[in-house]
């Protein structure tokens, strides 16, 4: 099963939770043992596995992700974007979850993030859940 989420940013900085679409699409798939692969098309978001539990936890990934890559002076890549671009292949754009007995093998307080850095936009979140 393949499925395409569209995801609306609405800050230039964001973790948008998409567990629970996530869990909707591998119920749709009927799939009970297999994989699913997330996959971010695009140079300035990715997508990130973390604690969903906490609220804060995603303003403080966010506010440590502009420490290791804040906006420099010294940058050369025209767009002005490019500390989005830094923070998109630190985080990464992929992500593999296992699928056991219809559900997603995640820890008790594990969810799916969405990880904008280069916002407001219009996103796309590819998920391939397949049966192994």
């Amino acid at each position: 099963m393949f499925k395409k989420i569209e995801v609306r940013t609405t800050r230039r900085e964001e973790l948008i939770d998409v567990t629970k679409q996530i869990r909707e699409i591998v119920q749709q798939s009927g799939i009970k043992n297999g994989m699913l692969v997330l996959f971010v098309p695009h140079t300035t978001a990715a997508v990130t596995i973390n604690e969903n539990a906490d609220p804060t936890v995603p303003s403080d990934i966010i506010n440590s992700l502009k420490k290791i890559s804040p906006i420099l002076p010294e940058f050369r890549h025209m767009e002005g974007n490019s500390d989005a671009h830094v923070k998109s292949s630190l985080v990464g754009c992929s992500q593999e979850i296992i699928i056991e007995n219809g559900q997603l093998v995640l820890g008790t307080w594990q969810g799916i993030f969405f990880c904008e850095f280069d916002g407001p936009r219009h996103r796309k979140l590819y998920v391939k859940v397949c049966e192994c």
